[in-house]
């Protein structure tokens, strides 16, 4: 599962490739980019193409929240507490789900419309690789891009729009536009480091264009791994060092 992801790029580089309109303000240089993080994305929304700031983690399904809610109840019943069961349910936190494997649910099918995708860029992207860890310390990451320049590229995701939820107890029921990205098996430069699954990748302008504007028919056929020629495990060394910022990409 890719819980972090690098983008090292400019804001003209990205609208170059998605012809976006540019909402994001000021994006920095360098994001290394976390769960429930806002991050960069181009979207389709009300009709138009935009860059805009949006959090990282799409809802989670109602059966995960009820099954969690339930234990919750169950804790609380045992120590003697009345509980409302759906209070307890609409306020159960939330962290999101941000990598999505089956479009096929109806939890995910419901937006896979153009009106729900986004293209999300990236430079780099990290999986855990447990081969690396030393006994007693944590599992460092290995990363993956197109080369070891870094270039742009693109996740294919999805997005929604003012979605009701508690993100952290502490915030409390919040509306808020979400997102996440897919994934698929992966190819064999992923897989001895994680054989589970690796990010759907766009590898080209026009797979760019496909995802956000094709009939969902056409545009599923886009999840599927990337060519093993277009991705690379980045060497060690290479992680620690930023590209340039003006480095064109190779979309």
């Amino acid at each position: 599962m890719c819980n972090l992801y690098n983008v090292t790029t400019n804001q003209e580089a990205i609208r170059a490739i998605t012809k976006a309109l540019d909402r994001l303000g000021n994006l920095q240089p360098s994001l290394d980019i976390y769960p429930d993080q806002m991050a960069p994305i181009v979207r389709n929304i009300d009709g138009i193409r935009e860059m805009s700031w949006v959090r990282w983690g799409m809802p989670s399904s109602q059966q995960a929240l009820y099954q969690a809610a339930t234990k919750r109840a169950d804790k609380l019943r045992a120590k003697g507490k009345e509980v409302d069961f759906q209070e307890l349910l609409k306020m159960e936190p939330d962290g999101g789900t941000t990598n999505i494997r089956n479009t096929t649910s109806k939890h995910w099918l419901r937006w896979t419309g153009i009106e729900n995708r986004c293209v999300v860029p990236f430079t780099r992207f990290a999986e855990p690789d447990p081969a690396s860890k030393v006994e007693g310390g944590r599992t460092p990451n290995a990363w993956f891009a197109r080369d070891e320049s870094e270039p742009l590229m693109f996740f294919a995701g999805l997005w929604v729009r003012d979605w009701e939820c508690v993100r952290k107890v502490k915030e409390g029921l919040i509306r808020c536009d979400l997102f996440a990205f897919l994934t698929t098996e992966p190819n064999a430069v992923v897989a001895p480091i994680h054989p589970k699954a690796m990010p759907v990748i766009l590898g080209s302008e026009d797979e760019v264009e496909r995802w956000l504007t094709a009939p969902w028919s056409e545009a599923r056929e886009l999840q599927r791994p990337l060519p093993v020629s277009e991705l690379v495990l980045l060497p060690e060394r290479a992680v620690g060092s930023e590209p340039s910022a003006t480095h064109p990409s190779l979309l």
